[in-house]
This record gives C-alpha cells, sequence and structure tokens, in this order.
C-alpha cells in the first residue's frame, strides 16, 4: 500500500480479484505471460484502484482493494471486467479470466491495514466465484444502490464459505457485457440449494402445497401442469424450499425458458451441478454419472420450451439412480413411464369455510396494500375485489398485474375496465430493450451463454437467438406474452379451435364443439388440453372444457386477427338461439313448462351472442335472443340488464337501418314494458307499452295485439290508477273474447283478479281464477308460475279460511321454487307468513317476512300491488309481538337464503293438523249457507284487504 494512503472506516467494502487458472495461462503463455500480466494489472488500477478504491495488496495476479461504498465497488468491478473483455490481447487463449468477489462489513483500520474477519469473508467470496464472474455478499446486495445502469443481482442461494460456520446469500453481478451462467460457487461444501429468493410473499394454497408434497415425496417424476401465469413456478419453489433438509445433495432449480437449443438442456443442469464438459464425452453422461450415487431434487422449470429434450435427459437421470427426483413444471405432460402429472388449479374465488376471504382475494389484498404503499384496500371494495378475482378467473399472475394496475385506479374502476382484461392488465408494460454495444450484440440479464460455442471459443449468440431468449424470460411481463409463449407452438387446426372456442364465454361440452366446428375436434380439442391451454373438467355426464378469461381474450384478439371473427361468432349466435329453443322444449321436442333453472347456464352465452349482435351482428337477432330471456330477466333481479341490452339493439338498428317486423318489435317492446315496471322506471314502462300497441296493431296478429294489451293495466296499477287498470283488464278481456284469443289475454285476466281482491270483490275473484285455471294450465310458459293459485291464496287469506289459503299458497310456492321464479316466490313467502300470523305462528311469520324482503332488495324487484297489504300484516305482527321480538325474528329472517327461507315455508304445518284443529272434529253439521258477495269497494279504498267474508265452499 502506497504511504499516505486514506482507508476507508465504518462500512467498508474489501474486493478480491485474481486471475482463475493462473499457473495453467503462465504455462501456456511462456514468456508472453509477463505482458498480459503487466496490462491485466493497468487494466485493473485504472478501474478499480483509480476509482475510490485504496489498494492495499498487489501480489502475482492478485488485487486487495477497499471502498467506502458499494454501489461504487460494484460499479469499479463491472467496468473493469468489460475492459479486460473488449481489450485486445495478443491471441484468444490469453485473454486472462478474473473472479471478483466482494463483501461489505464494519471495519476500522489500525496501522494501515484491517484486521478484521470481514476481510476473510470478502477473500472466500472471492474464492467461490469464477472467471469472469463478480459475486458479492448479502451484506453488499443491500447496501448496493444505486446499482449500475443496467445491471442487477441474481440471488444464487445460500453457500457455506470456506472457513465459516454459518451460510452465505451469494449474488451475482448481472450487466450487458458479462456472463451470466456459470457453474455453481466454489464453496467449501455442497450447498444446501439454489433456490430463487423471491421477493413478494406466498399467499394461500396449503391444500395444493399438501397434495403436492404427498405425490413428490412418494413418486421420482412428478410433473405441475398448468397454464401461462398459474404459478406453477411460484409452487413448486416454495415447496421445494421446504424440502432442502430431505436431500443431503442438494435441490436443485434450473430454468430451461432460457435455453434455446435442445442440444444445451443438459449443459443447463450441468451448469447448476458445478459440472463442466469433459472432452470427448457427451454431458448427460456426465450427468447421470455425477447423479447417480446421489439423493438429490431436480427442480426443472418451463419445461415446456424444450419438452423433447427435457423428456430424455429426465429418463436418463431416473434410470441412473435411485436417489434423483424431478419435480417439473410445464404447460404439457412428457409422457414418461412413472410420471405424475398434476394440473394446478387456479386460486380459489370462493370465501372460506368460517368467512375468510379465498386465496385469489387473500393475493389480490396483499399486492394491492405492497403496490400503495402499504395501504390496503378499504372494506366498501370488498365486493369489486371479488369481482375482480372472478373476472381474472383466479389466475395469480392476471391478479399481481391487476395489483399494479390499483396504483392508479380504484378497485370499482378496474373492475369495470376488465372487459378488455389484456389492455387493461398490460397498459404501460413493455418489454424492455436492453442496450446494443458496440460489436452489434446485445445482452442484459436474461442471456444465457451458449455452453457449447463458448467451450468451443465460438462467438456469441447471434441477435435473433437473443431475442428468443429474452422472450422467453420476459414472457410473464404482460398477459399477451404469457399466452403468446404457448400460442406459438400450437399446430393450425389446434390454433383455430382455440380462437373459435373464444367466442364462448363459459364451459362447452364436445357436442357443443364439433357443433361449432362442424368437425371432429378431439384432436385439436386434446392439443389444447395437453398444453393448458384449456381446463378439461370430468363430470359423470361427459367431460366438459373451460377456457380462463385472460386466454380468451388473447384468443378473441387472435381470431379478429385471422379475420376469423364474423363467422365464428355468428356460429355462436346461432348456437345461443337454438339452446334458448331447446330449453323451452321437452324431451320428445314439444313445449314443456318452463324453468328458469334451465336458462341459467345459458345466460352468459346469451349475453356473449347479444354484445356480437349489438356492435358486429344483426339487432334483430338480438331481439329474438333477448326475447328468450324475457321472464329470466325480471325474474333474477336483472331488468334493468334487460332493459340496457334492448337499448343497445335500438341503436344497432338505428345504425344499421335493418328492418325488423313489426311483430317482433312488438314483443320486444312489450318485454321493455315489463322490464321497466320491475325496475321502478313507470314512465319508461308507459311508454314503451304504447309502442308495443301501436307496432301490434300494424303487424295485425290477434294473438300478439291480446298479450300486448294484457299488459296495459301493469303501468297503470304501478302509477295507482287501480280504477282505470280495471277498465282497461275488462275491455281488453272482452276484446280477447270477441276474436276467440281469450287464453292470449290471460296476463289481463289474471291483474283483474289483483285489482278485484284489492277492492274485496273476493267472489268475483275467485271465479275469475277459477275459469281462468285451464288456461293457464295449458300455456308451459306461464303455468310454473302458478298465479292461480297464488291469488286464490290470497282470495282465502282475505276470508281468514287458512285450509284454503294454506294449500293453495304453498302449492304456488312449491312450483315457482321448482321453476325458478324467484322474484314471485318472494310474494309467496310474504303470504305464507300472513298465513302464520293468522295462524298463530308469529315467530315464523316475522322470519319469513325478513326473508323475504332481504330476497326481494338482492332482486331490486319492486313490491308491486301487494306492497302495501305486507306493510300492514308486518305492522299487525310488530304490534303483537312487540318491538323487540319482531325485529330480532325479522333480522334472523333476513339472513336466511331463499332456498332455507322456502323449505321453511314449505314445512309449516297444514291447519287440519293442528292440536287445536275442528275441521274434522264436528260431524253431521249442516252445510254453510252460501256466501254473498260483498258490494264493490270505490276504487279510492286503501291497499288493503277488506275484512274477511266467511267464504262459499269450494269457491278456492
Amino acid at each position: 500500500m502506497s504511504p499516505g494512503i486514506h482507508l476507508p472506516s465504518g462500512w467498508v467494502t474489501f474486493v478480491f480479484t485474481d486471475i482463475e487458472g493462473s499457473t495453467r495461462l503462465a504455462q501456456l503463455l511462456g514468456p508472453g505471460y509477463r505482458p498480459v500480466l503487466r496490462e491485466h494489472r493497468r487494466l485493473l488500477r485504472d478501474t478499480l484502484a483509480h476509482t475510490d478504491g485504496a489498494e492495499l495488496l498487489t501480489e502475482g495476479d492478485s488485487f486487495f482493494i477497499a471502498f467506502p461504498d458499494a454501489g461504487a465497488a460494484l460499479t469499479a468491478c463491472l467496468t473493469a471486467q468489460r475492459a479486460l473483455a473488449t481489450h485486445d490481447w495478443p491471441a484468444p487463449e490469453a485473454a486472462p479470466r478474473v473472479r471478483m468477489g466482494l463483501h461489505t462489513g464494519w471495519a476500522e483500520p489500525r496501522d494501515g491495514e484491517y484486521a478484521s474477519h470481514e476481510v476473510h469473508r470478502a477473500a472466500r467470496v472471492a474464492a467461490a466465484a469464477h472467471g469472469g464472474q463478480v459475486l458479492c455478499s448479502a451484506a453488499t446486495a443491500r447496501l448496493a444502490s444505486p446499482l449500475p445502469a443496467g445491471a442487477s443481482l441474481l440471488d444464487l442461494g445460500l453457500h457455506r464459505l470456506r472457513g465459516f460456520d454459518d451460510r452465505e446469500r451469494l449474488f451475482q453481478l448481472l450487466a450487458p457485457g458479462l456472463e451470466r451462467q456459470f457453474p455453481r460457487p466454489r464453496t467449501a461444501d455442497a450447498v444446501a440449494h439454489n433456490l430463487p429468493t423471491q421477493v413478494t410473499s406466498f399467499v394461500g394454497r396449503e391444500a395444493e402445497r399438501a397434495e403436492l408434497r404427498r405425490l413428490t415425496m412418494g413418486h421420482r417424476l412428478v410433473t405441475v401442469l398448468g397454464a401461462g401465469g398459474a404459478g406453477k413456478t411460484r409452487l413448486a419453489v416454495e415447496l421445494a424450499a421446504g424440502m432442502v433438509e430431505e436431500y443431503p445433495d442438494g435441490v436443485w432449480f434450473v430454468d430451461i425458458a432460457t435455453v434455446t437449443d435442445p442440444g444445451l438442456v443438459a449443459f443447463a443442469v450441468a451448469a447448476v451441478l458445478g459440472l463442466r464438459p469433459e472432452p470427448g464425452r457427451r454431458m448427460v453422461d456426465t450427468l447421470v454419472e455425477y447423479a447417480a450415487a446421489r439423493r438429490m431434487l431436480v427442480l426443472l422449470d418451463t419445461c415446456d420450451a424444450q419438452p423433447a429434450a427435457c423428456a430424455e435427459l429426465i429418463s436418463r437421470l431416473l434410470a441412473g439412480g435411485g436417489g434423483v427426483r424431478v419435480l417439473a413444471t410445464s404447460r404439457e405432460s412428457f409422457g414418461l413411464p412413472g410420471e405424475v402429472v398434476w394440473r394446478i388449479p387456479p386460486l380459489s374465488v370462493e370465501p372460506r369455510p368460517g368467512g375468510a376471504e379465498s386465496d385469489a382475494v387473500a393475493l389480490l389484498l396483499d399486492r394491492t396494500a405492497a403496490a400503495r404503499g402499504g395501504r390496503e384496500p378499504a372494506p366498501v371494495e370488498s365486493a369489486d375485489l371479488r369481482r375482480v378475482v372472478r373476472r381474472l378467473d383466479g389466475l395469480p399472475l392476471a391478479i399481481e398485474l391487476a395489483a399494479a394496475r390499483l396504483r392508479v385506479l380504484s378497485v370499482g374502476q378496474l373492475a369495470e375496465r376488465l372487459d378488455d382484461v389484456l389492455g387493461t392488465l398490460d397498459a404501460g408494460r413493455e418489454a424492455p430493450q436492453p442496450p446494443r454495444d458496440e460489436h452489434g450484440w446485445t445482452g442484459n440479464q436474461q442471456d444465457t451463454v451458449d455452453l457449447v460455442a463458448a467451450s468451443r471459443g465460438n462467438a456469441p449468440p447471434t441477435p435473433a437467438t437473443r431475442a428468443v431468449q429474452r422472450s422467453a424470460a420476459e414472457r410473464h411481463l404482460t398477459m399477451q406474452a404469457t399466452v403468446t409463449w404457448s400460442y406459438r407452438t400450437l399446430g393450425p387446426r389446434a390454433a383455430r379451435l382455440l380462437r373459435w372456442l373464444a367466442v364462448f364465454a363459459g364451459p362447452v361440452d364436445l357436442p357443443t364443439v364439433e357443433w361449432l366446428l362442424d368437425d371432429d375436434p378431439l384432436d385439436p380439442l386434446s392439443v389444447l388440453v395437453d398444453k393448458s391451454m384449456i381446463l378439461a373438467e370430468p363430470h359423470a355426464s361427459g367431460s366438459t372444457y373451460r377456457m380462463l378469461d385472460p386466454i380468451r381474450a388473447y384468443a378473441a384478439r387472435r381470431l379478429a386477427q385471422a379475420g376469423e371473427e364474423r363467422a365464428a361468432r355468428d356460429r355462436h349466435l346461432a348456437w345461443s338461439t337454438r339452446a334458448l329453443r331447446r330449453a323451452h322444449l321437452g324431451p320428445d321436442g314439444r313445449p314443456t313448462t318452463l324453468s328458469l333453472y334451465a336458462l341459467d347456464p345459458l345466460a352468459g352465452e346469451v349475453r356473449a351472442a347479444l354484445r356480437w349482435c349489438t356492435t358486429g351482428g344483426s339487432a334483430r337477432d338480438g331481439l329474438r335472443l333477448a326475447g328468450g330471456l324475457d321472464q329470466w330477466w325480471r325474474e333474477r333481479g336483472l331488468a334493468r340488464e334487460g332493459r340496457l341490452w334492448l337499448f343497445r339493439l335500438y341503436g344497432r338498428m338505428a345504425e344499421t337501418g335493418e328492418h325488423v317486423p313489426d311483430a317482433e318489435l312488438a314483443a320486444a317492446y312489450h318485454m321493455h314494458s315489463l322490464h321497466a315496471g320491475a325496475d321502478g322506471e313507470f314512465a319508461e314502462e308507459l311508454r314503451y307499452s304504447h309502442q308495443a300497441e301501436a307496432a301490434a296493431r300494424r303487424a295485425g296478429d290477434a294473438g300478439l295485439l291480446a298479450r300486448v294489451l294484457a299488459g296495459r293495466a301493469a303501468p297503470l296499477v304501478d302509477m295507482g290508477q287501480f280504477a282505470d287498470a280495471e277498465r282497461a283488464c275488462r275491455e281488453v278481456i272482452a276484446w280477447a273474447h270477441e276474436r276467440e284469443v281469450a287464453g292470449d289475454a290471460l296476463f289481463a285476466v289474471l291483474s283483474l283478479a289483483e285489482l278485484l281482491w284489492r277492492r274485496g270483490a273476493l267472489a268475483e275473484a275467485a271465479e275469475l281464477l277459477g275459469a281462468a285455471r285451464p288456461v293457464e294450465a295449458v300455456r308451459p310458459a306461464d303455468r310454473g308460475r302458478r298465479s292461480v293459485d297464488m291469488l286464490l291464496g290470497m282470495v282465502a287469506l282475505a276470508r281468514s279460511d287458512l285450509v284454503a289459503a294454506h294449500e293453495h299458497l304453498l302449492v304456488a310456492l312449491r312450483s315457482r321454487m321448482s321453476h325458478g321464479f324467484h322474484r314471485r316466490a318472494c310474494d309467496s313467502l310474504n303470504a305464507v307468513a300472513v298465513r302464520c300470523a293468522a295462524g298463530g305462528d308469529p315467530l315464523t311469520a316475522a322470519r319469513l317476512f325478513g326473508a323475504a324482503q332481504a330476497t326481494r332488495e338482492s332482486l331490486r324487484s319492486t313490491p308491486g300491488i301487494y306492497g302495501a297489504y305486507w306493510l300492514e300484516r308486518q305492522a299487525e305482527l310488530r304490534r303483537e309481538m312487540g318491538d323487540v321480538a319482531f325485529d330480532a325474528a325479522y333480522g334472523a329472517g333476513s339472513e336466511l337464503g331463499l332456498e332455507e327461507a322456502a323449505a321453511m315455508a314449505l314445512a309449516v304445518e297444514h291447519p287440519d293438523l293442528g292440536v287445536d284443529s275442528t275441521r274434522f272434529a264436528v260431524t253431521g253439521a249442516p252445510a254453510p249457507a252460501p256466501a254473498t258477495a260483498p258490494a264493490p269497494a270505490s276504487t279510492s279504498t286503501p291497499a288493503s284487504a277488506p275484512a274477511p267474508a266467511r267464504p262459499a265452499e269450494g269457491c278456492c
């Protein structure tokens, strides 16, 4: 050391360098070694000692330098390696390969030197390096900020340095111009693993980890299959990290994604294990010999980059020795004997038992908090968080990318934008382009040294090869890159099938796929399943095939780019129309009682078809589709959505000028009117009622006009014009009878019966309903609602005939639940509650009232003509029970689901089975006298049923 040189104190970064194989190089060069050594020293002094470093010792080919700053030390080492690499040496074999090691520790100089174990640790770090490699300790990595431009640090895992009992985590400096792949560091003992350290926490997947661990312990080859971004690598690394102690010869991670040639797979594994090529011997033979006597776990990641080469290597390794186990991640299996294929599922999107958040939501919460500087989403965003993870199908990569978007968006805003999944998640995520050096070829931290070329002294990889390597390593930067990685491996038939399946919104079965393509899809479908681009879900009735939403979005883009979108979506539209038609038919092809449950699985496909009709297809076809879900929209609380689709279809008609026949327009306007009424938009309801009537009159179809006119009363009732509504009903009924289309006026008959019940004309209502029963029974679209029984039950309640009320109301409720009429089932629940209150069971009554109201609110449904009646009965019940008891029972009922509430109502005991029932106790009693109908009430009567009158025998 030069006298008077300033030595840094405090946190000091020590750097050691030497030439790898200097003795061999000296023997090779002879007298030419001295000028090489002299030039080596000059270059290092120019780049190391002449910076902020203090040169303490230079001996032979070694340097020992102290830096006050870790970042400056790394920058100096990077500059030195680049200078050595670009220097014009006398011959290629004369180029010295210098290894460098850095460690940062607390040290104070004494008498011009450092007496500290930190110096020895730095020397051991350098001794662990290979020629051309820069290694540093965890302390240096932590304090080196900022890193040199374009540089990064690769975590090489824990290693035991010679002379030290503890393990040191080593990092390799990566930067353009530096080699990337080296054998494992030269350390005292075999290291336990080289698993990469994750910078984010591992969330959820407890059950999957346990299952995969069990498989890995019991089988020598386990392949984790899944779509791109499903979390295969992260789960496999997490599992392997927990198994390090069980493999004395180590757990080794090999990233096959960076291997660009099948012949280099064995070299990549060898480099991780610290093996060098041997002249005249295949690398795979060297590997097999090395592994034969060892007990270790090899984690081969992204084997789908080189599936055939990986399969050959795995087969040889497993056959060469019984102590080797292989855990592989891939998008397709190898088909090897003894292979256990485990498909990784998406993260669960359903809440856990006990109310804890699902794994998908937990991951989004964790990553969102990180993206927002530690601030977790507000509780009011919980519903939107669940919307997001469901929309992303629980795909971990998509959730990670979504969390990054939450730096600038609220969760609600993100959820609204996910119709364009790829555009939303990939916004602002262009793949980084590395700088180009003066030799015209590029390099960055993803670059992989071609080990064969290096061993032969050949030129570096070409720019094209480097581009492939970058695309492999950067495949998870965007969703599009992730899916493209798999799409490029598909043949023409499989790629076409993937594109065409993108038009479906949900799972499809094999006949549907056959219908879509009009061809045998088994071969390309098998390819897509094998490559994890489609999930096969077996069921007793046959397998269904599902595409994750991000993959569907990618395939849809490819569909449009291929010019096939119109053909595929028109085919899907035809399928949706056919499926809706079949849902209204029985096995014999004849109309059957409409069950809305049959429409539930079709709703997603109908929405997808409607979206096409409003943007690129036919508005007329869209109106037919919307009509196929006529009652479904309202009974599922989706009347507003139904209206929105109709508005869009009207806009499409105006945009294209497409002609729609008046009969079809009348049906659409009539449906729109009913939707508006259910949604509380009464002015809109009346307007479209008038438009429907005008279109129906132009069409000249008496049955259609009767159905439209039968809806006249609905907007009048909703606006409180009961007298006008009753008059309209009577006019329509009379008009329909005259034209012999009375059956088409059923809605008017039922509306009139409701109005008669409201003003106390119970006998007339009962008579009207008795005549309507056979009409309802022959109409498949109406009979599942059992509206006649519901109204007869209401009449019986008004007459205090609990037996008749019980029987009619339970028949109506059972049928409505059996056929999926949930909105109407709320009225039946309320009616049964009134029957329970009248029958001396106030607790059940209050619970049913609470359940009905909660369901109605969830369906966003208006109470209709019965609303005031239900409120009056609840007020009476509250007075009877007291506020505390009523509120407790009502609240308990509101916690019930519709099915639970219906089961409670259907379990109510028949009045005749009660202990105090006298219906069958009296014998020989005279027949009751016929009851006279009450006088018609004024139309201004409050909206409540009149005082009960004694019913006529059998009227209900």
